[in-house]
This record gives C-alpha cells, structure tokens and sequence, in this order.
C-alpha cells in the first residue's frame, strides 16, 4: 500500500489489486482517504482502461473530496498487467455485457469484503460510454445498493452497429475493431453479437433501465460528442424526467481529455465539477 498526502486534508492510501473473477481477471487500485465519507466506483467504456487519460484524475479529485474512489480494468477490456497495452486479444475477443455486469458485481464484492463500502454498505456509481450502460444496468436492479449514478457521455442503446456490419461479423465469426490511438485492430467475437441480436431484450434495454431508476442520477454529453450522439443522452433523459441532464457545451467523447492526459481543459473542468458537486450532494 502506497500512502500520499493530500493538499489541505489527511493521507490518502493507495491499495492495487487483482481479482480472479468466474468472468475473468480483474485489475484496479482504491484510493482510500483517511477520512473517507463515501464510495464510488468507476468504470470505463469500450476499448477504455482505468489509467486512461481523465480516470486518475477523476479518482483523485474524488479522494479530495472524501471519498473512496474505486477504478478497475475489466476482464474482457484487453488490457495486460502493464495496466496499459492491448495485450490480452482472446479476453478482448470474448467480451461481453454480461462480462461487464459480472465484472462489477466482483469489484463490488470485494470492496465489501475488504471494508471499503461505508456504514450500510452504499456507494455510487460513475460510467463513461458503454461503462455508463454498465453502472445503469447495475444501478436499475432491485437489489442494487446505489446512493447515486453519474454516466458522462453513455450509450443509450446496445445495438451500435448497423444491419450489414451486423450481417460480416457473423459472416467472419468477429468484428475488426480499430483502435484510433494505438493503431491496432482488435477482434471482437461474436458472442457479444448473440447478446445484442438473442439474448438482448429487457436485460440489455438501457431506456427501459432508465425508467426503472428512482435514485439520483446525473446524466452529462458533450454537445459535440463524435462516437456516442448527444441524442443518446436526450433519450435517456426522457426516459427519466427526475434525472439531471447537462448538456457540456462545445464538448466531445472525451470531453477534451487524451491519453495521457495533458493538462485540464474547459469541457473536462465542466463535467468534473458538476459531477463532484453531484456526488457530495447525493453519495455520502
């Protein structure tokens, strides 16, 4: 464990781990201050990992604020021990929604057993992209323990690819998918395929989740979003009136973070805020 000492409050640790999972290996850190006064959880999108440009600094800011911030790699997402680098292709291949779901019921789980969840065991939930369809899903079951949701930029639907590319990936038995990053092309099974075209249904319907949802949430888009159309965020929003929906004004995916991250812009700073702001209000 790895202990720093944050601007104007306490020590903070650092606790990495690594969790054999029925769904796959799954690897993270805690941010754990000494004064911790709530839980959440993070979890990335599609190709994303949790070192990936904002994410540290998301866990960071969350710290200052009190609270334990929990970000992990999930099993299927690809990425090796380095934390980094595509190199877990057969993980990729395999990946699905159920994966993720499986993912984060382990990672919560965990943080129980280990004592990171407070008081009666509550936390939040904040998701980037198809990890925003991740946390809504986990958010929308009955059983679910969250206090409240954050989703920046999600999906609102599962079905991402049209008819014909649906028609080669069966064809093939994978759908090449481009990482504009790294340059690498990655193959994608057809397992998630048979979640989205059979298995689908209200189990993987994110607008039908979204009425479901009686918790805070706070749903934000960039209003120039080029992968996830704003229209995405519209939709869940109207699905659910008692939502707070910001709409982050010259904003796109990534709200103008790369990897890594080089400094704070505008867009970023915005959504940030807002979704601190959020969380104090409704997540202790």
């Amino acid at each position: 464990m790895d202990g720093c000492r944050r601007a104007g409050r306490g020590v903070s640790t650092v606790v990495p781990f690594t969790l054999a999972l029925a769904s796959g290996v799954v690897r993270g850190e805690a941010r754990i201050p000494d004064d911790a006064r709530g839980t959440v959880l993070c979890c990335h999108g599609f190709k994303g990992f949790a070192r990936w440009g904002f994410f540290p600094l998301l866990a960071e800011r969350l710290d200052e604020r009190g609270f334990i911030a929990i970000t992990y790699d999930g099993s299927g997402n690809g990425i090796g021990v380095d934390r980094e680098s595509f190199t877990e292709r057969d993980a990729f291949f395999a990946n699905t929604y159920a994966r993720e779901q499986a993912d984060l019921d382990g990672v919560i789980a965990a943080a129980q057993g280990r004592g990171w969840l407070l008081d009666d065991g509550g936390f939040a939930l904040v998701g980037h992209s198809r990890g925003g369809a991740t946390a809504l899903l986990h958010a929308a079951r009955p059983d679910a323990r969250v206090r409240a949701l954050v989703t920046w930029a999600a999906i609102g639907d599962v079905r991402r690819w049209t008819a014909e590319q649906r028609r080669d990936w069966r064809a093939r038995g994978w759908l090449d998918v481009p990482n504009t990053r790294t340059g690498e092309v990655l193959r994608l099974g057809t397992a998630q395929l048979d979640e989205i075209e059979v298995e689908g249904g209200a189990s993987l319907d994110l607008i039908a989740a979204a009425g479901r949802l009686t918790i805070p949430w706070l749903i934000a888009h960039g209003a120039d979003d080029e992968t996830v159309s704003p229209d995405d965020g519209e939709r869940l929003a109207a699905a659910a009136p008692h939502a707070t929906h910001h709409v982050v004004p010259r904003a796109g995916h990534t709200f103008g973070a790369t990897h890594p991250l080089d400094g704070v812009p505008a867009p970023l700073a915005d959504v940030l805020g807002r979704t601190l702001d959020f969380l104090d209000r409704h997540a202790r």
